[in-house]
């Protein structure tokens, strides 16, 4: 593990520096930024970093962000919503201004947007970090006022604390049913990451209590460390139903609870739906989506393949190899504004190595990872073989506990280093 992670610091080194070293030649310019989560505001800070005279703006109408990673521990009573939530502060201080408002167009041929308050910005690049949306068109019988009965809570925030609330107010006994899209969506890890820490809460407080998760897929991100966790700590309490066995979620009945697959319905105490995703809707409108609702970019600047001159960064590009989470958001945030100080300077982005990790909690104590490394390759972004990996199959010396701590500290240092 400690050679992994040496190697993937000298990565994360080796892709800034080149651009480091060449932003002082760079001419100004202005870079409008979408979007204020892990992706946005790591752009925008950068590129203040790397080029002072750039006149950077993030447009983000939420004056308070609240982080989705960590937020599954809310749910386990591990952590309190107010610790996900993150101002802008910090963002302010880097010399980036901070447009408390929403995009409503994008006119790439004018390269200019326009926003919710009337006011027009013009650009000489856009980044485009705008997150997810979910397609509530995807499952019969889910939409916006379902969530209000069997929340989501994929996006952090009040229906995380909803969630929580239900399974708090759940009698023992009942049944918690989770259901889990088909890839790709935000954080492969996630759903089985929550069912575990649902698991570890239920164990404690609602004893007589399972959980069932339906699955549209019939493998997942670290399956068998997962797997072998929920046999160690929560024998018989966790059922995973694949695709292959009918776990796929072919409609939802709200005001039962009922969760129904091409095998059968699930009636549940407390119901959360995962719901597919596509990248956030101004992505269809700025023309830089796809029919598959992401948004394709080349590998280098992350530049869109539809939209020259918007670079499109986070959960909703298609990143191809690296997985949609907060590590790899601020990764190729990084590199990105590295790219766009030489772009803007009339020079050629070098090829980045960019790398990702991703922890997991199957405990308040208990923690396993996945780590990848990464390089442009035909037209996208590739593993580069053995340069990654995941937690050992069998730990010792109390190294689960240690990938706990280590899972806590890169969510302070991340969001220090975002929003501080």
């Amino acid at each position: 593990m400690s050679t992994r992670r040496h190697f993937m610091k000298l990565g994360a080194a080796a892709a800034l520096a080149p651009a480091v070293a060449s932003a002082q030649g760079a001419g100004a310019g202005r870079v409008v930024v979408v979007g204020g989560g892990f992706a946005g505001a790591t752009a925008a800070r950068t590129l203040k970093a790397l080029e002072p005279r750039l006149t950077v703006t993030l447009v983000e109408p939420n004056p308070v962000y609240t982080a989705c990673p960590f937020s599954n521990s809310v749910l386990a009573n591990l952590r309190e919503i107010d610790q996900q939530r993150f101002g802008y502060d910090g963002v302010k201080r880097a010399g980036v201004t901070v447009a408390e408002t929403s995009v409503t167009a994008v006119d790439a041929e004018g390269k200019s947007v326009t926003l919710a308050d009337g006011n027009k910005l013009s650009y000489d690049r856009l980044v485009m970090a705008p997150g997810i949306d979910f397609n509530w068109t995807a499952i019969p019988g889910y939409d916006e006022a379902a969530a209000q009965k069997m929340p989501h809570a994929w996006k952090a925030g009040a229906q995380t604390v909803l969630l929580r609330q239900q399974l708090q107010a759940m009698e023992d006994g009942g049944l918690v049913v989770m259901s889990a899209p088909a890839n790709p969506f935000r954080c492969p890890p996630g759903p089985y990451e929550r069912a575990s820490l649902i698991a570890y809460w239920l164990k404690i407080w609602k004893p007589k209590s399972k959980l069932l998760l339906l699955d549209a897929k019939d493998a997942f991100s670290k399956q068998r460390l997962f797997q072998n966790g929920w046999a160690e700590l929560y024998p018989g309490r966790i059922e995973w139903v694949s695709l292959s066995q009918g776990g796929k979620v072919t409609s939802v009945d709200p005001a039962t609870l009922t969760l129904v697959t091409e095998f059968g319905s699930h009636k549940a105490a407390v119901a959360n739906v995962i719901p597919p995703q596509r990248a956030g809707a101004i992505a269809a409108q700025a023309g830089v989506a796809d029919r598959t609702g992401w948004c394709p970019v080349e590998p280098v600047a992350f530049e869109s393949t539809l939209r020259p001159g918007i670079h499109v960064l986070g959960d909703a590009a298609i990143m191809g190899g690296m997985p949609k989470s907060a590590f790899a958001a601020n990764a190729q945030a990084k590199v990105c504004a590295a790219a766009i100080v030489e772009l803007l300077a009339g020079r050629k982005p070098q090829d980045p190595i960019l790398i990702n990790t991703c922890y997991s909690l199957v405990a308040a104590d208990y923690g396993i990872s996945i780590a990848g490394v990464y390089h442009p390759d035909k037209g996208l972004l590739a593993d580069i073989p053995g340069a990654g990996g995941t937690s050992p199959l069998e730990a010792v010396g109390g190294l689960r506990g240690q990938e706990a701590l280590y899972a806590a500290s890169w969510f302070r240092t991340i969001t220090a280093e975002v929003y501080g």
